[in-house]
């Protein structure tokens, strides 16, 4: 139902009012991928606690909330599951976006966030009365810098820079091409650098992430501020009715991200193997042909390992009831959302020391079981010892689950975020002061004329 114009104030919104928020997503996979899993939650956090939300998208599209409206920014799907990474026809190209997107494709590198961030600019400059700021989720593109000039407020959430994954990727490359390819794949991590050094409020999900992208981004310290996220702790709880399977391990893991690290995993799990019966089941797709999938091989580890992709939450939840552990082998992690959502579920976790993971999981023995990254000796040890103790995963399961609900829910995620809209909307209120013809008219609420699908 549409809400009545607001008076216009010249300060904008007050304290009490609730604000219009226009969220951006580059890509919104809903059910494995961080980027999909924050939108669907903080946006109905949000929502519920009376805000309007909504939600400028590309493929893979989010799931939402249906209170909150999804405007689908179609690209040109370059790395779709069916036929990735390729060539479109020029018969495809019919918008600037469009030329934005082959021509970055055509040079190597990855396009999506630069030419996503410019679909958002161009349809953004048709509404700008209608929404009071910009949460960007990090694509990061010089469409920003676009929405900035339009008079746009603009948050920036980085969730950790991608420059990591860029460092990480290079150095675990098997020959000197491989590098050159890498190199030219993340040079789109320039721009993000250009941009969130532009920006005049940044958020992050931990304190981990804050101090690298004040390094690798070059953001001043003072304009960078932790929000972590959460988990919905009545979804993602253990399951009494569902039985354990003996030495069932569970993961999430993007194959051939080498930042997940499920290299290390599967080899740990292929040490196990030869003392006692072992299965893994991956949470994501995996890559035919990959090196995970080279390395699923060269393990004989085809009959003990399951990739697992495109199912719902109720599925996966069960799936966490059945793990006698979960494992999180990452290199590095900017928070860890798989992390509290085995946490939530009571079950064992046994994580690498790699980024905010420490940070996250809390203390080894406590409530987690921790070891460094890149190290599959140590990861097989430590799962040998909780596989072999019943009483210490029961332990460390249960203090795991009692520390996310203490810390962590989708509520305070969005209280959180939403007291740094009210600071960037002071911050940047003189621009609303010098707008030519004074601040522009209330934001206006969601109806059938805006289009919403």
């Amino acid at each position: 139902m549409p809400t009545p114009d607001r008076a216009p104030s010249i300060s904008g919104p007050r304290e009490d009012e609730p604000l219009s928020i226009a969220y951006l997503t580059y890509r919104g996979k809903p059910h494995v991928g961080g980027q999909g899993v924050y939108t669907r939650h903080l946006t109905r956090a949000l929502v519920d606690l009376g805000h309007h939300v909504e939600v400028l998208g590309g493929q893979p599209y989010p799931i939402l909330d249906e209170r909150v409206p999804l405007h689908e920014l179609p690209s040109l799907d370059i790395y779709n599951d069916y036929f990735p990474m390729r060539m479109p026809g020029l018969w495809e190209l019919k918008s600037f976006g469009d030329w934005v997107e082959v021509t970055a494709f055509s040079f190597g590198t990855f396009p999506e966030p630069l030419a996503f961030s410019v679909r958002a600019a161009q349809y953004l400059r048709g509404r700008i009365n209608d929404f009071d700021l910009v949460q960007d989720n990090q694509c990061l593109g010089y469409g920003l810098l676009a929405m900035q000039r339009m008079g746009l407020p603009v948050l920036a959430t980085i969730h950790h820079p991608i420059t990591v994954d860029r460092r990480l990727e290079m150095e675990h490359a098997e020959s000197a091409w491989q590098r050159v390819s890498k190199a030219r794949w993340y040079a789109f991590t320039k721009m993000q650098t250009r941009v969130a050094s532009r920006m005049t409020r940044v958020i992050t999900v931990s304190q981990n992430s804050r101090d690298d992208i004040a390094a690798d981004h070059e953001v001043a310290l003072d304009r960078l501020h932790v929000v972590p996220v959460g988990v919905d702790q009545d979804l993602f709880r253990p399951l009494d009715d569902v039985k354990r399977v003996p030495g069932r391990l569970i993961t999430t893991a993007s194959a051939d991200v080498t930042m997940k690290g499920l290299r290390y995993l599967l080899e740990a799990v292929a040490k196990l193997r030869t003392e006692r019966e072992v299965s893994l089941v991956v949470i994501g797709r995996e890559k035919e042909g990959g090196p995970s999938s080279r390395l699923l091989d060269e393990l004989g580890l085809r009959d003990i390992v399951e990739f697992v992709t495109g199912v719902p939450e109720e599925r996966i939840i069960e799936l966490y009831s059945e793990a006698e552990l979960a494992v999180v082998p990452s290199l590095y992690e900017g928070f860890s959302l798989p992390a509290i959502e085995a946490m939530s579920c009571g079950v064992p976790l046994v994580a690498t020391t790699g980024g905010a993971l420490p940070e996250v999981v809390g203390k080894d023995n406590e409530t987690a079981l921790c070891v460094p990254p890149g190290d599959s000796e140590a990861l097989a040890a430590k799962m040998a010892i909780a596989l072999d103790d019943p009483e210490m995963r029961a332990r460390i399961g249960a203090a795991g689950r009692q520390r996310v609900i203490q810390r962590w829910t989708w509520r305070h995620t969005a209280v959180g975020t939403i007291e740094h809209y009210r600071a960037l909307l002071a911050e940047t209120a003189h621009i609303e002061r010098h707008r030519p013809g004074g601040r522009r008219a209330a934001p206006r609420f969601a109806d059938e004329s805006t289009g919403v699908r």
